[in-house]
């Protein structure tokens, strides 16, 4: 989780750099009970996760968005 957590300020960072705006990063759940459940709530948010960083990367990879 930290490094999720580190991989969206990054972005942000960069992005606020660049005067790019970028859509809030989805929210961490906070309804996993803890069994491991097949469709487990961490699995979902891992993967709008990564759809969120891909997003941000090609909105920073746009002209004018800043290095990529």
């Amino acid at each position: 989780m930290q490094a999720t957590r580190q991989r969206f300020a990054a972005l942000q960072a960069q992005a606020a750099h660049a005067g790019v705006a970028l859509r809030p990063p989805p929210p961490e759940p906070t309804t996993c009970c803890g069994r491991g459940c097949n469709g487990c709530v961490w699995e979902g948010f891992y993967a709008a996760a990564q759809w969120w960083c891909e997003d941000a990367q090609g909105a920073l990879a746009q002209p004018g968005g800043g290095p990529s």
